[in-house]
C-alpha cells in the first residue's frame, strides 16, 4: 500500500509540476526527497541564474536538461551606472558555444553581457529554426552585423529585445531582413539603442506581416508612422517616436484601437493633446524621456484615471503628484526618476517631496512598487507610506544632494514604520546622505526586512556596529549591495557570514585599512568567490559618438557564491576556498 501511494503522489505531483513557476517552490519540492528532486529536474521549463559565474552551462544542463528558457545575468547592477570597468567580465560565449547540447531551449535573455557578433552567428546556426524570444538587455560587445545573421535565420522570433544594449551599427540591413523574414513576431523592441538606419518601410511592413502587440523604437518622427500604426491592428503598447513643435501635423494619426500603454520621446506641452482622445484608455504612460513642465503632466494625468503604471521624472514635482493621488487610484507602479536637469532635456527641473510621496500614499493605496528621487524627505512621509500601502512590495528611494538642508534627518524612525507596515516587502533601496540613517535606523533595517530579498544601502549608518546590528536580521536576504559606506573590511565580512540567505554582496567605496584583504578572508568558505576591484581609473562607454569617457573608481568588493570555482577571464584578484563534496543541492542555482 506505502509503495501504491507513493505511485500515486509522484503521478499526481508530475501532473501538478508544470503550473508550479515559482522558483522558490520548485527549490523547496525539490529538497523533499530523491524522487521529487528528479521530476523538477526533468520538468524544469525556466532558469534564471543571477550571476554567469555562479554556475557552468554542463552543471546548468546536468541539473535541467529540459529547459525552453535561459535567463542569464552579467555584470553587477552597477554596470548600468558606469559604476564598474567595462571590461570586468560577463562573457556569454562559454553558454553559447554549449546552446546545441539543450535541445528545447527556445528563450535567450541576456542582461549586462559581453555578447560578440560570432556569439550572434553561433546562436542563429544552431538555434535558428526554433529560437522564439532573444532578449539582449543592456547588453554590448555586438554590432549590426551580428544582428543580421539571427533576422536572417531566426525566422520563428516572437520575441526580439534589444533595449538600452549597446550597438554597433554599420548597416540597417539586419532590420530589413526582420521585416522580410518574419510573419510571427509580436514584441521589438530597439529603445535607447540609438539606432538610425531603420527604414520607416520596414516598420510599416512588419506591422502588415505581424501579430505586433509592443514595439519600442528610437526618436523616428511621429509624423512619419501614420501608415504604420494604421497597419498595427494589434498593438498594445507604443514606446519612442518622437514629435516637433506643435500637434496639427499629428492630427491625422489614428493610433490603433488596443493601445494601452505610450511612451512618447520630447513630448511637450503643446503635442500633449494628441494623446487626450485615448487618454482614459492607457494603462501604462512612460513620461521618462517627454518633455513635459509640471503642468503638461497635471494636464495629460488628468485625463488617465485608469493608469496602472506610471514612469517619469521628478519634473512632476508635487503639484504632478497630487494630481496623481486624486486621479489614479488604480495605480500599482511609479517610477519617478531624476530631473530633466541632469538628462539635458531642455525643461526646468522639479522637486518631489515628502509633500507629493505623502499625498501618494493617501490616494494610491494599491502600488505596489515605487522608485523615486526625492529632493526633500521627513519621517512623516515614510511613516504613511507604511501605514497606507499594504500591497507595497518594492520600495526605492534616493534623496538627491540639491539641497543644503533636509528637513526631518535621521529617518531612523520613518523606515522602521515603512518596513514594519509593508510586510510584503521583497526589495528595499535605501540611498541618502551622511546623517541620513544612524546605526539604530540601520538595525532597524535588519530587525523588519523579514522578507526582503534584495536590497541597496548608500550613506548608511555610522560605525561599524551599524552594519554588525543590521547583519543579525534579514533572514530572507539574498542580494546585497553598499555604496558610500563607512564600514571595514573586517565588519563587511562578519556581516556576509551572519546573513544566512546571502548568495551576493557588492560593495563599493568602503572605509578600506592596511590589512584588508586579511579582513575580509574571514568570510572565506567554500563556494564562497571573492573579488577584489581596486580603485582605479578605468574607461567606460562614452555617450551616443561611443568614445569612451574615463572615469575615476573607488574600491569595489565583490562576493558571491559560486559552483563553478575561481573566474579566469579577468585578471583582477580572486580569493576562494576549495569546495569540499558532494556539492551542497541547496546551491544549485
Amino acid at each position: 500500500m506505502a509503495n501504491c501511494h507513493r505511485a500515486v503522489s509522484d503521478e499526481i505531483l508530475e501532473c501538478i509540476l508544470p503550473y508550479v513557476q515559482d522558483p522558490k517552490d520548485r527549490a523547496t519540492i525539490s529538497v523533499v526527497c530523491r524522487r521529487w528532486y528528479e521530476l523538477d529536474r526533468l520538468t524544469r521549463r525556466h532558469v534564471t541564474i543571477a550571476l554567469c559565474y555562479t554556475t557552468t552551462p554542463q552543471r546548468l544542463y546536468n541539473r535541467f536538461p529540459n529547459i525552453e528558457s535561459l535567463k542569464l545575468k552579467g555584470k553587477p547592477r552597477a554596470a548600468m551606472f558606469n559604476l564598474i570597468p567595462e571590461d570586468w567580465g560577463g562573457y556569454v560565449k562559454p553558454w553559447v558555444d554549449v546552446l546545441e547540447t539543450f535541445t528545447r531551449l527556445n528563450s535567450l535573455h541576456f542582461r549586462r553581457m559581453i555578447v560578440s557578433d560570432s556569439d550572434l552567428e553561433m546562436i542563429a546556426t544552431l538555434k535558428g529554426r526554433t529560437l522564439q524570444a532573444l532578449k539582449l538587455d543592456k547588453c554590448s560587445g555586438f554590432s549590426t552585423d551580428g544582428l543580421l545573421h539571427v533576422t536572417r535565420s531566426c525566422k520563428n522570433m516572437k520575441t526580439l529585445f534589444l533595449e538600452d544594449s549597446s550597438v554597433k551599427e554599420t548597416s540597417g540591413e539586419w532590420f530589413h531582413q526582420l521585416a522580410l523574414n518574419n510573419t510571427v513576431l509580436e514584441t521589438l523592441n530597439f529603445y535607447m539603442t540609438f539606432l538610425e538606419e531603420i527604414r520607416v518601410e520596414d516598420l510599416e511592413l512588419l506591422a502588415r506581416n505581424c501579430p505586433l502587440v509592443s514595439v519600442k523604437i528610437g526618436d523616428t518622427d511621429l509624423g512619419e508612422l501614420v501608415n504604420f500604426f494604421r497597419s498595427a491592428t494589434t498593438l498594445q503598447e507604443f514606446c519612442g517616436g518622437s514629435v516637433s513643435e506643435g500637434a496639427e501635423q499629428y492630427c491625422n494619426i489614428i493610433f490603433p484601437v488596443q493601445l494601452t500603454s505610450v511612451g512618447l520621446m520630447y513630448l511637450g506641452d503643446a503635442q500633449a493633446p494628441i494623446l487626450f482622445p485615448f487618454a482614459k484608455l492607457l494603462r501604462k504612460l512612460d513620461l521618462v524621456y517627454a518633455s513635459l513642465s509640471c503642468e503638461g503632466h497635471c494636464e495629460l494625468i488628468r485625463r488617465c484615471p485608469n493608469l496602472e503604471v506610471l514612469e517619469t521624472t521628478d519634473v512632476i514635482g508635487d503639484q504632478g503628484l497630487e494630481v496623481v493621488s486624486s486621479t489614479c487610484k488604480t495605480l500599482k507602479r511609479l517610477r519617478i526618476e531624476r530631473g530633466a536637469d541632469e538628462q539635458g532635456m531642455g525643461v526646468e527641473p522639479g522637486a518631489v517631496t515628502q509633500t507629493g510621496l505623502i499625498a501618494v500614499a493617501q490616494g494610491c493605496q494599491y502600488l505596489e512598487y515605487v522608485a523615486v528621487y526625492v529632493s526633500d524627505i521627513t519621517n512623516e512621509a515614510l511613516e504613511r507610506i507604511g501605514t497606507n500601502l499594504k500591497y507595497l512590495n518594492d520600495f526605492r528611494l534616493v534623496l538627491l544632494d540639491r539641497e543644503d538642508t533636509i528637513t526631518d534627518l535621521p529617518l531612523d524612525k520613518g523606515v522602521r514604520a515603512l518596513l514594519t507596515g509593508c510586510e510584503n516587502m521583497k526589495r528595499f533601496a535605501f540611498y541618502v546622505r551622511q546623517g541620513g540613517l544612524t546605526d539604530l535606523g540601520l538595525s532597524y533595517i535588519g530587525q523588519f526586512s523579514q522578507n526582503v530579498r534584495w536590497m541597496l544601502l548608500g550613506y548608511v549608518g555610522e560605525t561599524d556596529e551599524g552594519l554588525l546590528e543590521f547583519s543579525r536580521g534579514c533572514p530572507s536576504l539574498q542580494k546585497l549591495e553598499i555604496r558610500a559606506c563607512c564600514f571595514t573590511e573586517r565588519a563587511l565580512a562578519i556581516a556576509a557570514t551572519r546573513l544566512a540567505s546571502l548568495r551576493y554582496m557588492w560593495v563599493q567605496g568602503y572605509r578600506a585599512s592596511q590589512v584588508g584583504i586579511v579582513d575580509l578572508l574571514e568570510m572565506a568558505r567554500p563556494y564562497w568567490n571573492i573579488e577584489i576591484i581596486p580603485g582605479d581609473q578605468y574607461d567606460v562607454n562614452g555617450d551616443n559618438d561611443g568614445q569612451p569617457v574615463r572615469v575615476d573608481y573607488p574600491s569595489h568588493i565583490v562576493a558571491y557564491y559560486s559552483l563553478a570555482g575561481q573566474r579566469t577571464d579577468h585578471p583582477q584578484t580572486v580569493y576562494t576556498l576549495p569546495a569540499p563534496e558532494p556539492e551542497p543541492r541547496a546551491l544549485e542555482l
